[in-house]
């Protein structure tokens, strides 16, 4: 069963979903934390950590390997739900797997971000034991932005992590509801989703006619809100 992760750093709407069966835990990151209105970042995560007891995704932001390695151990203390948010590179393209194996050796739950490829799967898996638990999201939405197809990068990183039974495969930037059916065809742990989508997710079942009439309903209120003539 793929799991459900609610994306986002609003705390009015974490209250809200948080209450919603469907929604297994959340992930954050910096620019969502920011764009929440948030002044003093690590006030505002633990705010969120007493909203819930599901799992939390806090990322770090620092770009230098050492003080991702300070940060991550920071943000661990948090909270027993809190997964660290680590990039698989830094902003030059540097691969953490020291910041990795290092917080990994220390029993901290971790979520490795910003993953396109199986290849940096694999460097992944590489660096850690297979007793902490550890989440890799693949960011499907800006693969195919790119006119890149996201399925063949997810089942070989499903294969390589079959050996670790601590490691998720997460289905990140998700752009429509019909991703979460991708997703479970393809056996992702997890898909992380926006509010507005897990909403639509929620109403799965419609039938084509139904579709078809009221997506004609639509039309015509809005045509005649319009007071459109010919």
């Amino acid at each position: 069963m793929t799991k459900i992760f609610c994306d986002i750093a609003e705390k009015k709407l974490i209250k809200i979903f948080n209450k919603k069966k469907i929604v297994k835990g959340f992930t954050t990151n910096p620019s969502l934390v920011r764009k929440a209105g948030a002044k003093d970042y690590s006030k505002y995560l633990r705010e969120i950590l007493k909203i819930t007891n599901k799992p939390v995704s806090c990322e770090v932001f620092s770009d230098d390997l050492e003080n991702m390695i300070l940060q991550g151990k920071k943000i661990s203390k948090w909270g027993n739900n809190v997964y660290v948010k680590v990039p698989v590179t830094n902003s030059k393209g540097k691969f953490t797997g020291k910041v990795i194996k290092t917080l990994n050796k220390e029993n901290i739950k971790l979520n490795i971000t910003a993953v396109y490829t199986a290849k940096q799967t694999k460097q992944i898996l590489r660096v850690i034991n297979n007793k902490t638990k550890l989440i890799i999201s693949i960011f499907a939405g800006r693969m195919a932005d790119a006119g890149k197809d996201p399925i063949p990068e997810f089942k070989k990183s499903i294969h390589l992590a079959k050996k670790f039974k601590n490691v998720e495969i997460l289905w990140a930037s998700t752009r429509e509801a019909y991703n979460y059916i991708q997703a479970k065809q393809n056996k992702c742990h997890i898909i992380t989703i926006p509010p507005s989508l897990i909403e639509k997710i929620e109403k799965f079942g419609k039938s084509f006619q139904k579709l078809t009439t009221d997506t004609v309903k639509g039309f015509l209120i809005d045509s005649k809100k319009s007071k459109f003539k010919l």
